[in-house]
């Protein structure tokens, strides 16, 4: 990225295709890493994801413009020597340098989401639920297929997204329902190594390893991570976890349980916060706080294998009941000492945070439309998904990077095209020049290319509307490319 101190009031007249085709630095600094088989692969892949990152949400075909470009992007992502680890590769070693700026915690999300395809049933896209589909006056039960994906996000505590620090995807042979497997086997015997959720480790350990330090991570993950071999890991690694538990395990020396301890606790303090309904009206939530150091045991068919572990846990439960929404209702667990409310707040703020990885998600499914791609194979899919996740976490960092860095140097996320061309755009708009803008002030111009009215009571601009202006940016920046071409 170019990093003139200044720069002109006016574009300069002799720009050309190449200069900007050198302004798409992002691209190179977000694959100056990746480790390709063949150099040309590499090449490859950086010309398909600065074309998909100037029609984010479109076609291949639409992205590319022509027959010659869409074929080569057809045959990368069919290509046996590409994986989505070579994909990846320089996006988590830029992640990693990022995160290595940072001073203080870090919040890495985990979460896991499904990319559901209407194929034939001799796909090798493996089956992701069971669900019940009605015809006439008939139901029979259908099986939706599709691909996995658990990821950790990066984010600071203020919410900007540092990039992702693991991914894993997976397909599945069979899938009969959790239930239908626990009248089989007690899942609590059954070694981790051999499940599913194992996932949840090898991410852990993956994400920790990309941190400069790993006691300044903190893991936080819904009930689905609320696995005792994920506690014993993270005390292995030196890193920690908040994690919203499901499980009401054994404590103490096994005569009682988490929630019997809890019953005896008394509340810490009251918290107060505002929160939508599903309506959008606002409306205060006041939370009873309780919080205990425990001695927590792992589950009884594992007590030879890992330790006992002396944890926080950490209930906030809503006082009545609410109209119009769900109660809220956190039993969290962590291993990190909670000692005052002020803490106890933090805490439950971080956990909040997780919600970021969600919105990291809808990106994917409905900015990069993923689930709407016609590739066959599921190799095919998951290469196109993990360049959608670097496109996804560019758009993801810029929306909140307008929230909470608002007067950084603009030339942190934009180039000088960019910036001159936004510097017209405004300066046509209003009729009148500004000097000494923010990057607020561009990513806000940006924003309404997009669709964003900018009026008083509005809320920051999000993600679509985002995503949006930089789609109409980059039609601006070439067209402005070709009139500097041909008219000098």
């Amino acid at each position: 990225m170019r990093t003139k101190s200044s720069r002109s009031s006016q574009p300069e007249n002799n720009a050309t295709t190449a200069d900007f085709a050198k302004d798409r630095a992002w691209v190179e600094r977000e694959t100056a890493a990746s480790c390709f088989a063949d150099l040309r692969l590499a090449r490859r892949f950086s010309k398909l994801l600065s074309q998909m990152s100037e029609h984010i949400g479109a076609t291949i075909p639409m992205a590319c413009q022509d027959w010659a470009h869409t074929k080569a992007a057809y045959r990368f992502f069919d290509n046996e020597r590409v994986s989505e680890a070579d994909i990846l590769a320089g996006h988590l070693a830029s992640t990693q340098e990022r995160v290595g700026n940072v001073k203080g915690p870090l919040l890495v999300l985990h979460d896991t989401t499904c990319f559901s395809y209407q194929r034939e049933d001799d796909s090798d896209l493996g089956p992701l639920n069971h669900f019940r589909s009605k015809r006439g006056q008939k139901r029979e039960t259908a099986v939706a297929r599709g691909i996995l994906m658990h990821s950790s996000l990066v984010i600071t505590p203020e919410g900007l997204p540092l990039g992702l620090a693991a991914i894993k995807f997976w397909t599945r042979r069979e899938f009969k329902g959790c239930n239908a497997a626990k009248r089989r086997i007690n899942p609590t015997r059954v070694c981790i190594e051999g499940k599913e959720s194992y996932r949840w480790l090898e991410n852990l350990r993956q994400a920790t390893a990309l941190a400069v330090k790993a006691e300044y991570c903190v893991h936080i993950a819904d009930r689905e991570s609320d696995i005792y071999e994920l506690f014993c890991t993270a005390a292995e690694l030196k890193t920690h976890f908040l994690v919203r538990t499901c499980v009401d395990r054994l404590a103490r020396d096994g005569s009682c349980t988490v929630s019997a301890e809890m019953n005896k606790t008394s509340q810490r303090g009251l918290h107060r916060l505002i929160v939508k309904d599903k309506s959008g009206e606002l409306s205060e939530a006041v939370l009873v706080i309780k919080y205990r150091r425990i001695r927590v045991l792992p589950p009884i068919g594992k007590q030879r294998q890992y330790p006992a572990l002396t944890l926080t846990v950490l209930h906030a439960v809503e006082r009545g009941t609410p109209k119009n929404r769900e109660k809220i209702e956190w039993k969290l667990i962590t291993d990190l000492p909670v000692k005052s409310m002020t803490e106890a707040v933090e805490k439950l703020e971080w956990y909040a945070m997780r919600w970021k990885i969600e919105t990291f998600h809808k990106i994917l499914k409905s900015g990069c439309r993923l689930e709407e791609s016609k590739l066959q194979t599921a190799e095919r899919l998951v290469n196109l998904i993990a360049v959608c996740c670097i496109l996804s976490w560019r758009v993801f960092w810029m929306t909140m990077l307008q929230r909470t860095d608002p007067k950084a140097s603009p030339l942190l996320a934009l180039t000088e095209v960019e910036l001159l061309l936004l510097d017209e755009i405004t300066a046509v708009r209003l009729g009148s020049r500004s000097n000494n803008k923010t990057l607020a002030d561009y990513l806000l111009w940006i924003a309404r290319l997009g669709g964003y009215l900018a009026r008083n009571k509005d809320k920051p601009p999000g993600n679509i509307v985002m995503w949006r202006g930089l789609s109409r940016l980059t039609d601006i920046q070439l067209g402005f490319a070709m009139g500097a071409k041909f008219c000098g």
